[in-house]
């Protein structure tokens, strides 16, 4: 499986009622396992951004459908980031010429 890291920011709607967000968060969670994925964490932040989400999907396409798919429900909006793993990382600093 893949890591990816999800940057989101509440739209005007899902600001509006936050208070039914952790609703959300349950059907974010089970659309993702439906994919095939899972969530690692999700953290509720500071600052530029209103939630980080770190998750699991078996590719790139998945990770690209729940990103849209949560974009489409209308409550935030979401900027997605693929992550290497340190063994991956370190891999590809080897493989530099």
């Amino acid at each position: 499986m893949t890591t990816y890291i999800m940057l989101a920011n509440w739209t005007d709607r899902g600001a509006q009622t936050a208070k039914d967000s952790p609703n959300r968060v349950d059907t974010a969670r089970k659309m993702l396992k439906e994919m095939g994925g899972d969530f690692a964490q999700l953290f509720l932040t500071m600052g530029k951004y209103d939630f980080v989400a770190v998750y699991e999907a078996p590719d790139d396409a998945v990770a690209a459908r729940f990103s849209v798919q949560l974009g489409m429900l209308g409550y935030v909006r979401t900027q997605t980031l693929k992550a290497f793993p340190e063994p991956a990382y370190r891999e590809i600093m080897r493989s530099l010429a």
